[in-house]
Parts: C-alpha cells; structure tokens; sequence
C-alpha cells in the first residue's frame, strides 16, 4: 500500500503545488499561504456585503467568498464587486455555489473564483436509487459531466479560477452507494470532476477535503495528496478547513487540530477557519496558524530519519496498540495531567484549577467533566489527602523522601530508569505504575529492550524541538518498530504568549498525534512560564491549560467530555442568528456530556455538514426551524420561539436528556 502522502515525514518540506492565479493573487509553489474567509451579510444587501468586505480585508482576509445560492445573488455580485473597486478594494471574489449550475456560469463572468461542490452541483441527494450498477454509476456520471462542462469552458475562457471542494456531510446518494461515508468517497467525488478538467485542459483548480470530523478531515486530504499522484494528475493546491468548527476556544481547538495537523506535513496553500463569530475574527486565527511554519524548517532541529515504511495507515483512524498500566492504555480514554508542580504553596481549594472543587463547607470535593485525572507536583507533594479519583506523580527523590505515599507516583530520567537495570543497586521503583521521562534521542537499544521486560511504565514523551510533533510521532514509530506497547504521555509546554497562540500549538502539536490514534494522555507543562507569577496568576494558567488538554482530546475524537456543537460560520444564506442561536442552544445543554449537536443556518448547510451529530438545529425558513435525530428530520417547521424547548424533548423521547444540577459556588473558593 502507498502510504505517501507528504514530502517528508521527518524534515519540514511545503508540498509544491500547481500555482493558481487567482485575480492577481497566485496560489501555491513558493507563494505565501494565502488567508481567506466568507461573508455573513446577505448577497443582496450590496452595501452589507461591501462594508463586511472591508473589514474582512483589513483583518487580513486576502480572498474573500460570498455565497451565491441562486442567480439573482449571482447576479448581484457584479455590483458589490464594482463598488468594492471604487472604494479602493482590489480583494479576489469568490462565489460561493450548491445546487445552481446556471449561477455558477454566471458567477465565473464575474469574479475571480467559483467554488463548486461536486456533491449537490447537478449530482442527486433524494436516495431514490441506493443499489447502482456499473452501468447506471457510469450513466449518472456521465450526465453531471455533461452538466459540468459548461462551467469549466466558461471558467477557462474568463481565466476565473475554480475550487472543487468535497464536504464530507454532503455526499451523493451514488458516491454513498458505493464508497460510504468515507474519505475515500470524498475524494472520489472531487477526481469525477477534476478528470474533466484535466480532460478540458483547464488546470486552475484548487481543491478541499472539508469535514467537522477532524478524523476524517486530515484523513481524506492525505488521500487526496496520494491519489492526485497515483493518477498521474497536476499537484493542485489545498485549501485546508474544518467545516462548522464552532465558536470561541473549542472552534479554534477544532481547526487547529485538523488545519495544524496538515500545515505539520507541509500541505496546505490557503486556510479558512469556519467559526460561529463575525468573519473578520477568522482570518487572525488563520493567520496564527500559518505563521509558524514562516522559519520552520530553519529553526527545526534534525530528525532521525525514518527506516522503511510509515508504521501506520495515515488514512485510516486506529490507536496505537497498547498493554494497560493502571488506568493508562489498553482500551482506557486518553488521561489527563495537570502541572502543578511550581505553584508557590498549594491548597484544598487550589485543586479547583485542575477541575476538582473543594467546598469547606461539606468538607469534600465534587469533580467536574474536566477534572484532570492526575496532578504532577514536582518536588513538592501534596500536604493533605487527596480528593478521591484523582493520583499524583512527582519526581523520584521527593517520591523515595516522601514514604511512597498511596495514590502517588514516581516521575524517573532515563538515566536514573537504567541505573535500576544494573546489579547490586538499591534503588526501588513503584510495584505497579512508574513514569520514565524521555526524548527521541533516548530511545536506543539498551532502553527499548527494557522497556520491553516491563510492565509498569508509562513513557512522558517529551520534545524541545521546533518541529515537535514530527518528532514525537518519529518517537511512536520506533516504539511501534521495535514490539514497545508501553502507553504514551504526551508533554509538550509552551512560553509566555497569548493564550489564543498556545491553545492553536497545542492542538496542532498534541492533536496531530492523537489524529493518528498515538497517545495515552497529555500533559501540559508549565517550565517555560515565568517564575515570576503570583499565585493567582498561575491558578488561571493551570486551570486554562486544563480545560484545553479535554479540548484537544475532544476536537481528535479521543475523549468526550463535554457536550460538541457543529455550528456552520454563517453566510448569506443563514436564516436566523447564529452567535445568538448557538449561545442559546449551548446554555440550555452544555451538561450533555458526549451529546453533539448540529446548528446550521439553512438547509444547504444542513444534515449534511452536521454529518456524525446526533441531533440538529436547521434554518428552513423565516423563523421555521427543523429538527434532527442524526441525519433523518423528525420535526418540520417548527417555530423558531418552540424549538430549543422541542429539540430538549426530543433528547427526552430518546432518554438523553438529563436535568441540569445547580451547583452553588464551592465555599471558600
């Protein structure tokens, strides 16, 4: 099986692609990676549209896309793109097309780029016909082609570009019968219309692989790569996104997990971030995603090269096989630890940081969705009795000083592992669990084959290079190599920054592991913050790094611990208030633990861009809402005012819905 996907899995190397030109804006080979977003306003509010555009273009947008649903809108792009140029806008349009070829040929007249999506443009999505033989698929084939070709012809005689751009939620009935909801299916559903292209000599193609699944999203793009290469066809350039990301921390957790993890590889040449906020908050996002890769390859520290085969299907999810130690590995959720290790003292009420309020009151503690599972306290133990549930790591001297407390763990150098393998020595590991920090570098003969005899060790995988998680997954492949099924921690810190910065590398670094189902746990550390900190000061850091590690752990599909809302970005054709809608929805249900729940703002982005929630919340007309158990509609035009109130009793019917438990504020804290 080819497995090649990416230049390089151990140096950074950008994928060179075909540069597109797209309205003096050049796409691809060495050309910067270009930030893009899409407005929310209404295509026929000519003066909303112009003025969402300006602010798009000063937050950095340097292509901007506007829907299209019908020809009217296409129609009306002419004059917004007019009054943008007499304002002094020169921005690249894009339009934004489903289920209209005849917009989209009027639209390729227009702007500089069409996006088409080869799931609903002219294909069939009323599952009449399930069974296809090999003549009726060729025969319905052959039709959207005929259908198609129309636009490219347009497109090539304009010199307007075009994005063919899969979404996994909006897949054929015929492209579902027979490939399913897979990655493979989605990229089958762009080659159909690329081959054409190629067929038109028309190359000013860019293509994307979209899903809110970050799975299937990083999935599906690595296979894109692969087969574009297979067939022999042009290296089209990327456009990376993660469909209905969402909102505020967990919509920009959710795109770095599945945008960073490409960008690691060096695919990728222009990024769209899709969060339920106003658009000209998505292009700083992108750009704070893209800019680490500016010095990448100059600031990476070299890595061992890879011998042979990638030891995993980059395209396909499986965990990484592991023996169990305590509640680490084998079919346990990924942990997670909190690093409390340079809290200057620390107190009952201080744990809260770590998800676990202490009330003096009750004298006890209640745990919250997000209470870490371990805490790491260094050379400092903890000087009291710990809430029940929750064990402490700490470093092997205060460990050996400390008595060897119950529920505490020791933190071990390879270094001081090895000296245990030497005779005559009186040194004394944990009988059942130990944690043995390491490096790649570290990982040589003598180690391994320890690490093979023993049963009781989880490895804290650690990396001070710049190009991290290539390193630590080049980590895992040696362990997969050489028979190692120990489980993983995987720790990663990061300086002094914006906390927006450090939840994007943290989800690009951790998150493209756990992608490739290699992980156990995270860690994130706290060495590189300032000594300085009051004690406040870190309390709101370890909390905050707390409830990104069950963030990041969500956005990967690892561990659900909190109710996940897919809520498209809004657009032209939204029907209500996203932002107000979603925060509505989220107030009512966010105790759902594990509940996904769909919000899109109108049919076209409906049941299937919310492909894998188990309910949705979609826009069918003016003040109408319809109502979704997975992707059948159970409830129609409901009342926009009813329907949070039926979308509850429909959990209800299917015993999902829980109450609510009031909690009042912990005492003392």
């Amino acid at each position: 099986m080819n497995k090649q996907y990416c230049p390089s899995l151990t140096e950074y190397k950008r994928r060179v692609a075909r540069v597109v030109n797209i309205g003096g804006v050049p796409l691809g080979g060495d050309y910067p990676i270009r930030v893009q977003s899409m407005t929310t306003v209404d295509t026929m509010d000519t003066l909303g549209s112009v003025e969402q555009t300006l602010r798009m273009v000063e937050a950095g947008c340097e292509l901007v896309r506007i829907t299209a649903p019908s020809v009217k809108e296409a129609q009306n792009l002419l004059e917004i793109k007019k009054q943008l140029r007499a304002r002094g806008c020169n921005v690249p349009l894009i339009a934004d097309i489903h289920f209209t070829p005849n917009a989209a040929e009027l639209a390729a007249r227009i702007v500089e780029k069409v996006r088409v999506n080869p799931g609903n443009y002219a294909d069939k999505k009323k599952f009449e016909e399930i069974n296809y033989t090999d003549a009726s698929y060729a025969a319905e084939v052959e039709r959207i082609r005929e259908r198609f070709r129309p636009l490219v012809k347009i497109c090539k005689q304009y010199g307007t570009a075009m994005r063919i751009g899969t979404n996994h939620g909006s897949l054929s009935d015929r492209i579902l019968s027979r490939y399913g909801d897979t990655p493979l299916g989605m990229v089958e559903s762009a080659l159909e219309f690329l081959r054409l292209c190629e067929e038109e000599n028309y190359y000013d193609v860019v293509l994307s692989m979209k899903a809110s699944n970050t799975q299937v999203m990083v999935q599906a793009y690595r296979l894109l790569v692969q087969k574009l290469d297979e067939e022999g066809l042009q290296p089209y350039p990327l456009h990376l996104g993660v469909t209905e990301a969402g909102e505020a921390e967990d919509g920009r957790i959710k795109s770095a997990v599945g945008i960073g993890t490409l960008l690691e590889d060096g695919l990728g040449d222009t990024v769209r971030v899709s969060l339920t906020e106003a658009p000209e908050h998505e292009a700083p996002v992108a750009r704070m995603l893209i800019n680490r890769y500016t010095s990448r390859a100059a600031l990476a520290q070299p890595i061992k090269p890879l011998v042979g085969e990638e030891p995993i299907n980059p395209f396909q999810y499986y965990r990484r096989h592991t023996h169990e130690v305590a509640n680490f590995g084998g079919l346990n959720v990924p942990r997670v630890v909190a690093d409390l290790s340079r809290l200057p003292q620390l107190e009952y009420a201080d744990l809260r940081a770590a998800g676990h309020l202490y009330s003096p009151f009750l004298d006890k503690f209640q745990m919250s969705d997000l209470g870490a599972d371990y805490i790491y306290t260094g050379e400092r133990p903890v000087p009291f009795m710990l809430p029940n549930g929750l064990r402490e790591i700490v470093n092997y001297p205060a460990w050996v000083d400390g008595g060897r407390r119950p529920e505490q763990y020791p933190l071990m150098t390879a270094d001081r592992y090895m000296a245990d393998a030497h005779p005559n020595t009186s040194l004394v590991n944990h009988p059942q669990l130990n944690f043995l920090l390491l490096t790649l570098d570290a990982l040589d003969a003598p180690l391994l084959e320890r690490l093979r005899q023993d049963p009781t060790v989880v490895l804290v995988l650690h990396s001070l290079n710049a190009h991290a998680m290539p390193e630590m997954r080049r980590a895992f492949f040696e362990l997969i190599n050489h028979g190692i099924t120990c489980p993983v921690l995987l720790d990663h810190d990061y300086p002094a920054q914006a906390a927006e910065q450090t939840q994007l590398d943290a989800a690009t670094d951790l998150g493209g592991l756990l992608i490739d189902g290699l992980g156990d746990g995270i860690v994130l550390g706290t060495s590189r913050l300032p000594a300085d900190y009051t004690q406040a000061q870190w309390l709101d850091t370890i909390d905050s790094l707390n409830q990104l590690s069950f963030g990041i752990l969500q956005a990967a599909r690892t561990r659900m611990s909190k109710t996940e809302y897919i809520s498209c970005p809004s657009c032209g054709r939204t029907l209500f208030d996203l932002q107000e809608t979603t925060a509505m929805i989220r107030k009512r249900t966010d105790h759902l633990k594990g509940i996904k729940i769909g919000i899109m703002g109108c049919i076209v982005n409906g049941p299937g861009e919310m492909a894998d929630a188990d309910y949705g919340y979609v826009g069918v007309g003016k003040g109408k809402i319809a109502l979704y158990r997975g992707q059948e509609v159970i409830k129609k035009a409901v009342p926009e005012e009813r329907a949070v109130d039926e979308l509850i009793e429909l959990m209800r019917e299917d015993g999902k819905w829980i109450e609510k438990e009031v909690v009042g504020e912990p005492m003392g804290v």
